[in-house]
């Protein structure tokens, strides 16, 4: 799109508050920005004036906007996030490693309350958490039940009582499923393991010191080193407790270390009064304003992560505007905070020194990383005279044994990264026996024929496609491309022998070192499509008969099926033996051992 339509979408934009979304010359979306004032803010990146060099980048590389305006800014916020999610822009903030947290719920709307771990929020029951760093919840459940007697199962308690299980008789629940618990007997074991995972431990480290000294006094000694561990593990609990925070005090703690290139970010999450873990981020800078980038890193992480009641900082962002997010979240108010003494300043100094720790020790993972993905895209574009900047690449593989249960996948890779939220997988149809070929052709055209119909939203168009194999499965989808005239995504194929890829410009194939990051991309996600497709087709194939598979093998019989179904019980596990497992099988020897697993090994 020329300056000259670019300014005149420029003068129709609005004084309202919404989200602006840029594209480059491919329509690919490069950057996603919230606004109070859409016209004031979009027309920012087209003055003449010194901008950052990431802001300047990118800027550069638009060749066209839309917007989408919205009733608030906080609206716009929660839409940013939406659209980052979706399109995952090239220079914006990107929280990639969105991990949960497991938490440690009492399900106290339920007549007998029980205790279980969960990293799904909901409002019904008491969470205490997230725990992070080597804190084990499995172990503070354990400690929960065999002090406090309450259960962990999720047995269904009413109607005809039950017979008491294996944890009645270990002492770790009283059974109120076969009716041996009061409701006031067990209501008050429950407030006890509430107080207990609030931080108040010395009634449960007073309790487990007597059960390990009568069952050292019995002489069971493994049950008392069990108890023992027990102990050491409230020790180290208590050694989380801020002694001079309240108890009341629910906060996230968040530094920011940056270097102009690459950011670090540290969260310290205390709860109770007590540090549940820590946790560090390592990412790019974006091309937003200062404080525009770590308010959208904020909004990305608690929109799959409970809001404490105060957040505590000295980053720079919009407090009102995340004050009223977070409101609309969780309907309560959120406190921050930039403390300048006290025992809330030493925390955010010690997130400060761990933010600034992990950005020396990770600028160079960083750049490897990049190295390894959106700048071995780069590369290959350069190294291929790729057409476009493969964003979006997507890699299909077949997988049969003689032509049954035909399966094919595809395994999507955005800006050189596993996108496996994207992955999909084929089920053969149309195609009788061991064909790839057209198989290949069959999932191409399922798959390309989405384009340019609403399903796209979900599908979106690549900008390269590999495939893996040499100039004739090349050359059989390309055959796909033209019946369906395909334009605007660069096809090529990775040959497995001297990892060798084929393009659409010449007969010969372009040879690249086989240290370079771009053909280690190319040959992760290969791999990575291989490994899919076998999954699917292993999935499918062990629910055939073991028998009839191994009767397309040579020189398997009756009585050898037998030995190798007697002796690995399904498909799946002869699949995945070696050749001295195989050879554990009565009447398998070393040759035959061998075919078989040479036989599996052509999928």
């Amino acid at each position: 799109m020329g300056n000259s339509v670019l300014a005149e979408k420029l003068k129709l934009l609005p004084d309202n508050p919404g989200v602006y979304i840029m594209l480059d010359s491919e329509g690919t979306v490069i950057y996603v920005g919230k606004a109070r004032v859409l016209k004031n803010r979009v027309r920012q990146y087209f003055q003449h004036s010194q901008k950052p060099s990431k802001v300047q980048a990118m800027v550069d590389c638009i060749a066209d906007f839309y917007y989408v305006v919205t009733p608030t800014e906080v609206d716009a916020l929660a839409l940013e996030n939406t659209y980052i999610k979706k399109y995952k822009p090239k220079y914006n903030i990107l929280l990639k490693d969105d991990k949960t947290y497991p938490y440690i719920k009492v399900h106290t709307r339920e007549e007998f309350p029980r205790i279980s771990i969960t990293r799904r929020l909901k409002k019904d029951g008491r969470y205490f958490g997230p725990f992070m760093g080597g804190i084990n919840c499995k172990e503070i459940v354990d400690i929960a039940a065999k002090v406090y007697h309450i259960r962990a199962c999720n047995v269904s308690i009413g109607g005809k009582p039950k017979k008491p299980c294996l944890n009645y008789h270990l002492g770790r629940c009283p059974a109120p499923c076969a009716g041996l618990s009061t409701k006031e007997e067990y209501a008050r074991n429950v407030e006890r393991v509430l107080s207990f995972l609030s931080g108040n431990y010395e009634e449960a480290e007073r309790i487990l010191k007597e059960k390990m000294q009568r069952f050292a006094d019995e002489e069971q000694f493994e049950l008392a080193l069990d108890y023992r561990s027990k102990i050491e593990m409230l020790a180290k609990l208590k050694l989380r407790r801020i002694t001079s925070m309240p108890k009341d005090v629910d906060a996230d703690v968040w530094a920011i270390a940056t270097n102009g290139l690459y950011t670090a970010i540290s969260l310290l999450v205390t709860r109770g009064g007590i540090m549940n873990g820590s946790r560090n981020f390592s990412l790019e800078a974006g091309a937003g304003e200062k404080g525009e980038g770590f308010l959208s890193f904020l909004t990305q992480f608690y929109q799959s992560h409970e809001i404490p009641h105060e957040i505590i900082l000295d980053g720079e962002i919009d407090d009102e505007l995340f004050r009223v997010y977070a409101f609309r979240k969780t309907g309560r108010s959120l406190t921050l905070t930039r403390p300048k003494m006290g025992v809330k300043r030493e925390l955010l100094d010690m997130a400060t020194g761990n933010a600034t720790e992990y950005l020396e020790k990770s600028v160079s993972a960083i750049q490897h990383k990049n190295d390894m993905t959106s700048g071995a895209c780069e590369r290959l574009q350069r190294l291929l005279g790729l057409e476009r900047y493969p964003k979006r690449m997507e890699c299909y593989d077949i997988s049969n044994i003689s032509g049954v249960d035909k399966v094919g996948s595809m395994v999507v890779f955005t800006d050189g990264e596993a996108d496996k939220s994207q992955y999909r997988r084929f089920r053969i149809k149309t195609v009788e026996g061991a064909n790839d070929f057209a198989s290949l052709q069959e999932v191409l055209l399922r798959r390309l024929k989405k384009l340019g119909t609403e399903e796209e939203e979900r599908f979106a168009k690549p900008q390269l496609i590999v495939i893996d194999g040499g100039k004739g499965q090349l050359s059989s989808v390309k055959q796909t491309f033209d019946e369906l005239g395909i334009e605007g995504i660069d096809l090529i194929s990775l040959a497995k022998r001297e990892e060798e890829v084929y393009t659409l410009h010449s007969d010969e194939p372009v040879k690249i070192d086989r240290r370079d990051f771009a053909l280690k991309m190319l040959q992760r996600i290969r791999d990575e499509a291989h490994r899919f497709a076998i999954t699917y087709f292993r999935n499918l194939h062990s629910k055939r008969n073991l028998a009839s598979v191994l009767e397309e093998i040579d020189g398997i019989g009756a009585k050898k099926r037998a030995a190798l179904l007697e002796r690995f019980g399904t498909i799946d596990r002869v699949m995945r033996a070696g050749v001295e497992e195989l050879m554990q099988a009565d009447g398998i020897g070393k040759d035959l051992a061998e075919k078989i697993k040479e036989h599996f090994e052509k999928l």
